[in-house]
This record gives C-alpha cells, sequence and structure tokens, in this order.
C-alpha cells in the first residue's frame, strides 16, 4: 500500500488501532482518528490514545497521522476531510469505519423497557449516527478512484437475535446493513464496500476486565475469565483480515457481504499474534448453537 491512504475511525484502541497498525505494515499513511489524545481523554476513559496508535503505524512501517476527530461532530469531520484534501491531495483509498463508543451505555441484563431509555438512545446515536456522518463526510474522497475500499465494523456476521439487548442488536445489525448498501451503492463507481467483524475480543478493556495481558491471556481462562475465552483472539487478527482485503485485486467479490475474522483466515491463511488460528464461528456452532455448555475441550478445538 506504498502511496495509498487510509483512514481509521474508532483507531484509539481494540480492532481500530490494530487495523492501523496492519494497514501500516503495509506502507499506507493512516490517518488514525478518535477522540482520546495526550492532552484530553473521552467519555470511555481509557489510556490509550491516538498518538500512540500512530507511532505504532510508524514503527510497523507506514506514517501515522494522529488527529482528534468525534464522529458526532459534523464540523470536526470536515475538518479531517479539509486535512485530507489538503495534505494528500484528496486522497482515500481505503476507509475503515470502526466507530463505537457504546460500551458505557450497554445493558445486556434487562429487558429494553425496564432499560434506561437515554442510554439506549446515546448507545445508538454513538454508534450508528456516527458512522452515518463519516460515511457522508468522506466516501466521496474514496469514490474519486476506482477501487476504492469501504470497511464497516460491527459484531457479528449474521442479524440472529443472540439475547444482547435491542439496542446492541439495532447498532451492530444497522452497520451490516450499511454494509450491504454500500456494497450496491459503491459498485456503481468502482470501488467496493463491506462489513467485517471480530470474534471473542481480546481488546485492551477485555484483558483489564480479567486481569491479564497479552501474553498471559490463557490463565485467565476457567478462572476470572470464563471458559469461552479460550477461543478468544486478539484485535491484530482482524487487522491482519483487513489488511488482506486491503490488497486483493478482486476484493469486489465480497461486496455487501459481512465478513468474520474467521471466514478471512480460511479465505487468506493468516495466523493470530500467537501463530494461532481462532475458528469463533466454527465453536460457537458446536457450543452455543447446538446447545451445549462450553468446555476445555470444545474451547479450544476450533484453533486448526
Amino acid at each position: 500500500m506504498d502511496g495509498k491512504v487510509a483512514v481509521v475511525t474508532g483507531a484509539t484502541r481494540g480492532c481500530g488501532r490494530a487495523i492501523a497498525v496492519e494497514l501500516g505494515r503495509l506502507g499506507a499513511t493512516v490517518y488514525v482518528t478518535g477522540r482520546t489524545t495526550r492532552q484530553a481523554s473521552s467519555p470511555m476513559g481509557r489510556a490509550e490514545t491516538i498518538e500512540e496508535t500512530a507511532e505504532l503505524v510508524d514503527t510497523a512501517g507506514g506514517k501515522g497521522v494522529p488527529v482528534r476527530c468525534d464522529f458526532t461532530s459534523v464540523s470536526d469531520v470536515e475538518a479531517l476531510r479539509a486535512r485530507i484534501e489538503s495534505e494528500v491531495d484528496g486522497r482515500l483509498d481505503v476507509l475503515v469505519d470502526d466507530v463505537w463508543g457504546g460500551d458505557p451505555f450497554v445493558d445486556f441484563e434487562s429487558a429494553f423497557w425496564d432499560s434506561d431509555l437515554e442510554k439506549a438512545l446515546y448507545l445508538v446515536h454513538n454508534a450508528l449516527d456516527t458512522h452515518l456522518i463519516a460515511l457522508h463526510r468522506l466516501v466521496p474522497l474514496v469514490i474519486r478512484r476506482e477501487g476504492g475500499l469501504v470497511i464497516e465494523v460491527t459484531d457479528g456476521d449474521t442479524d440472529d437475535y443472540v439475547g444482547a439487548g435491542i439496542p446492541y442488536y439495532l447498532a451492530k445489525s444497522g452497520i451490516r446493513a450499511l454494509g450491504r448498501a454500500l456494497g450496491a451503492e459503491l459498485a456503481k463507481h468502482g470501488c467496493t464496500g463491506l462489513t467485517v467483524t471480530p470474534g471473542f475480543l481480546r481488546s485492551e478493556s477485555m484483558l483489564d476486565l480479567f486481569g491479564v495481558t497479552e501474553p498471559t491471556w490463557r490463565d485467565a481462562v476457567g478462572k476470572t475469565a470464563p471458559l469461552d475465552f479460550a477461543i478468544s483472539e486478539s484485535p491484530a487478527y482482524l487487522g491482519r483480515g483487513v489488511a488482506a482485503l486491503a490488497t486483493d485485486p478482486q476484493v469486489a467479490r465480497f461486496a455487501g457481504q459481512a465478513l468474520a475474522s474467521w471466514t478471512l483466515m480460511h479465505e487468506y491463511g493468516f495466523t493470530d499474534l500467537d501463530g494461532t488460528r481462532p475458528d469463533f464461528g466454527r465453536w460457537y456452532a458446536a457450543t452455543h448453537a447446538a446447545g451445549a455448555p462450553p468446555t476445555p475441550t470444545t474451547s479450544t478445538t476450533p484453533y486448526r
């Protein structure tokens, strides 16, 4: 991706950070966008910053450009677009839309009608309005050249409802719907739109929750974390899948689809950081979907 430009929204941490780094590893200039900087934190209250992500992009071999951007603010996104116009002549080859910001508002336990409506509306606002604003202002840059790629990031590769709560379901299925629509709309301009999802993600906050680090994460399985954690994956796993899509000359064959990290692994053959190939989809079918409780065996077998 030497000479190519990418924007990753929500790149402060998690999959956004990993995707930015993997695109940088290919030589891309990556605009690393998010709300947390070394000067000011976002309401998420996490320590990771966009500057750190940009430095990781540089170390990987690309050029990281940190830009503070609140994607609920049209003026912030306008300012981001203006920087792209002035700094790289408006070139945008890959847009990865990974904004979330819904964690403080998720309620997985209550029935929707018993939950806090204000929090539910904030969740949907942070999860969907942000994506619409980013697409409205930045896709015009992508479609200036044939071959552009827009990737929406969600949770789950089907619209099956698995009991995560109505607002969360609306947010994540809505992003898959955006991917389907982008697949059709961008094809008219010789570009590709689609959606991707990780499996059980070992994000920074998840590692903190279970009291482990990336090198020691297995110590949590069946102790501070459920047995399901054995089939978890690092953010780099999806990052490598997105990097493979970004360099696939036939990527248009996936237009409109929702592709999981494990689907991409089977397609492109990459591994996670520890050399394994987690297949969350296969594991889910063998346990939850089959009505069987996870065990150490079923949780670790799908590393193939």
